[in-house]
């Protein structure tokens, strides 16, 4: 364990000495990933010293009471003694949490993808309300909603929906939404009155910026075509909507929402790029975690999430077990007990995995 913090207290000064180099200013991407490894260590390497400073207070106490004959300063130091034990418990506490490896992409704005699975138009209608329960999340948390892209149906529903939320920890309170989820209830096109199951899958992925994605101008093939709406109707007059295709990967993105073909093709680029991150994330993931498969929050989009359950009243989040009787309150956007909940989970299963 002190060797591991050595060396980990050793590469943060290596990287403040970096940053302290004029001529690395002058790369732009290279500065920036250097101050996010630098700022990413700070906390862990400050609470290090924090633990040497226990450590030294701990051996003079110790050494008080080994030469103490005075009975009154003999008791204050078998208390300093104490106290110490007790803080050094604390800080190896919090330090079992500050070495669970980080998500680099925790503080990132998120894009996420909504996607109607079974059930034809009532799964179209629980698309969209789930991008209306993310929007509200969202607002409740005082982040920025922009719609990037959407697929509507004649009822109201979403074959398909992409949204950005930007706030700052955007990714690590959504990440887990990554899933199936399942619906149970009558559907308005049902006149039997009879309870239907259906899905939609939700893809949450951190929003890449040029420093993390660097995309090759000439991988792209850029086609303009004229958007068109509801029923092949004209959106507007002009050739503004916009597809991009990755040539290596064959990943394919639309926009059409923006009467700007600046607007769509910008918009287009940024999801892309954010696809492009989760692919490389996920390819990682493949190659040095696949023991890790079945631990809350790999993300894995085959895996049924939660259920939501209109007769009963109910939301049962299916990986850790919690059911929770507010079904109506979840979809307006209080998810904070099942975000946590989940949170919570992943960060006691990483916490098992850290030896000090």
């Amino acid at each position: 364990m002190r060797e591991r913090l050595k060396e980990l207290e050793e590469r943060y000064e290596e990287l403040t000495r970096q940053l302290m180099d004029p001529s690395l200013a002058a790369d732009g991407r290279r500065y920036q990933q250097v101050a996010r490894a630098q700022a990413e260590l700070r906390p862990l390497v400050e609470h290090a010293r924090e633990g040497d400073r226990l450590e030294r207070e701990a051996a003079e106490a110790r050494q008080v009471l080994a030469e103490a004959e005075d009975p009154e300063l003999r008791e204050l130091a078998e208390e300093e003694v104490a106290r110490l034990g007790r803080e050094r418990e604390r800080w190896e506490a919090e330090m079992r949490r500050l070495l669970i490896p980080k998500d680099p992409n925790d503080e990132k704005s998120v894009l996420v993808e909504i996607r109607a699975g079974t059930g034809g138009e009532e799964a179209a209608l629980f698309a969209a309300d789930l991008l209306r329960m993310y929007t509200r999340y969202a607002e409740r948390k005082g982040w920025r909603v922009e719609l990037m892209g959407a697929t509507p149906t004649e009822l109201g529903g979403f074959k398909e929906v992409v949204v950005q939320l930007s706030g700052r920890g955007a990714y690590s309170h959504l990440k887990y939404e990554s899933g199936v989820h399942r619906v149970q209830r009558v559907p308005v096109t049902e006149s039997g009155g009879r309870i239907h199951t259906s899905t939609a899958t939700v893809a949450v992925l951190p929003e890449a910026e040029e420093v993390d994605v660097a995309i090759d101008p000439e991988d792209l093939r850029i086609d303009i075509y004229r958007s068109s709406g509801h029923g092949g109707q004209s959106v507007n007059t002009t050739d503004s909507a916009v597809r991009i295709t990755h040539l290596p990967t064959g990943l394919v993105v639309t926009c059409q929402d923006e009467r700007s073909q600046l607007k769509n093709k910008e918009k287009a680029l940024r999801v892309l790029r954010a696809r492009l991150l989760d692919r490389a994330r996920q390819e990682q993931a493949l190659q040095v975690a696949e023991s890790r498969k079945s631990q809350v929050g790999t993300g894995e989009r085959s895996e049924r999430i939660r259920t939501y359950n209109f007769p009963q009243g109910r939301v049962s989040d299916h990986r850790i077990g919690l059911t929770l009787y507010r079904l109506e309150a979840v979809l307006d956007g209080d998810l904070d007990e099942l975000v946590e909940a989940v949170r919570t989970d992943d960060q006691a299963r990483r916490l098992q995995e850290v030896r000090m």
